[in-house]
């Protein structure tokens, strides 16, 4: 691939073409704001002048509500020799695609897993896809051509590529994201009229199950708008547990023994269903999961701190897996959570000692 068309200049299009340019490639940016294409353009993703002729590849990063209207109006003009979207939701374009009569050759539509709370342009990195999965939905019609060419630019990117059925993605992006964000939101919405000295208890729990409530709204509406059927399905089913729980929980209130019990093996099946659930979301890179310890540190909240503990595991030969930080409230001090592989725990535990930080067990 040589040159890129990048319709629409949000976080994804935006991401993926700094990736595509800091590979070779050209890349000619378009979007319905123009001045979110300069901005884009002046981070180093492209230029926002029109290609001269067809270009090798165009990709549409449109919300899914207007994916098959850009899509068809970028075909008719011939803009490029290969389609492809990068909307979270694909079985509805293709099919509104068909319904207009085009050719789906020359097009294949892609889902790249990746992204952030924050959007536009100012929000994209060139390593955003970097070792996330992304989804491609060839059918019998795609052209060897335009498949390969989206395979090149997953590699420019430094994704994985995965290969789906259409309506198998949509039911899977509901469950392990659009359900997710939704339920995120409903707790997070708790919090909104809730009293200043309980918020202010919130520790880590609460901040990881409310991270990605703080998207943009209009995008998460167009996304649902897209695919509320399996959505709308997997909230039945955690409405049901839900109903189940608080049945569960007024039990544990009564005064009679066999019901509180019954009320115990209740929470206790939901609990341990969520274990057995929890166990199967995949490791680092995609591997099956792997059981980490945690070495706890505390740290001043000033700066070079991570950096030197970062250093002193390295200087002991520890790979820090995975790293947590949490805030303390109303002090600038914090803890350090470094996940390490169980046998490292003692090494890295006397290193650190060793220089002067202080551990929590």
């Amino acid at each position: 691939m040589r040159t890129a068309l990048v319709i629409g200049t949000g976080l994804i299009g935006t991401s993926a073409a700094l990736a595509l340019t800091a590979r070779g490639v050209v890349v000619h940016l378009a979007d319905h704001d123009p001045e979110q294409a300069r901005t884009a353009a002046a981070l180093g993703a492209g230029t926002d002048a029109p290609p001269q002729g067809p270009v090798d590849l165009a990709i549409v990063a449109a919300p899914p509500a207007h994916v098959a209207a850009v899509l068809a109006d970028a075909m008719s003009r011939g803009v490029a020799r290969g389609y492809i979207d990068v909307a979270s939701v694909k079985g509805g374009p293709r099919r509104e695609l068909e319904a207009l009569g085009l050719d789906l050759s020359a097009y294949i539509g892609t889902h790249p897993m990746s992204g952030r709370e924050k959007s536009g342009p100012l929000a994209a990195t060139a390593d955003l896809f970097e070792g996330r999965p992304w989804v491609l939905t060839p059918t019998r019609d795609t052209d060897t051509e335009v498949l390969n060419l989206a395979l090149e630019l997953v590699s420019h990117c430094r994704a994985v590529p995965v290969v789906m059925d259409a309506d198998a993605h949509d039911r899977a992006v509901a469950l392990v994201s659009h359900m997710p964000h939704l339920v995120s939101s409903m707790v997070a919405a708790r919090l909104e009229n809730a009293e200043e000295a309980a918020v202010r208890l919130c520790g880590q729990g609460i901040r990881d199950v409310t991270r990605i409530a703080a998207s943009d709204p209009r995008m998460w509406i167009d996304i649902l708008s897209a695919n509320p059927g399996p959505v709308a399905d997997l909230l039945a089913d955690v409405s049901a547990d839900l109903d189940e729980t608080v049945r569960a929980l007024r039990a544990l209130q009564s005064s009679d023994e066999d019901k509180r019990r019954a009320g115990g093996a209740g929470i206790e099946d939901v609990l341990r269903r969520g274990n057995a659930g929890q166990v199967r979301v995949p490791g680092k890179h995609g591997s099956a999961p792997r059981a980490y310890e945690t070495v706890s540190v505390l740290i001043d909240d000033q700066p070079g701190q991570l950096a030197r503990i970062f250093a002193d595991a390295g200087r002991a030969g520890v790979n820090v897996e995975d790293v947590r930080i949490e805030h303390a409230t109303g002090q600038q001090a914090g803890l350090v959570q470094l996940s390490v592989e169980p046998k490292a725990v003692p090494v890295l535990t006397e290193a650190l000692r060793e220089r002067g930080w202080a551990l929590r067990q």
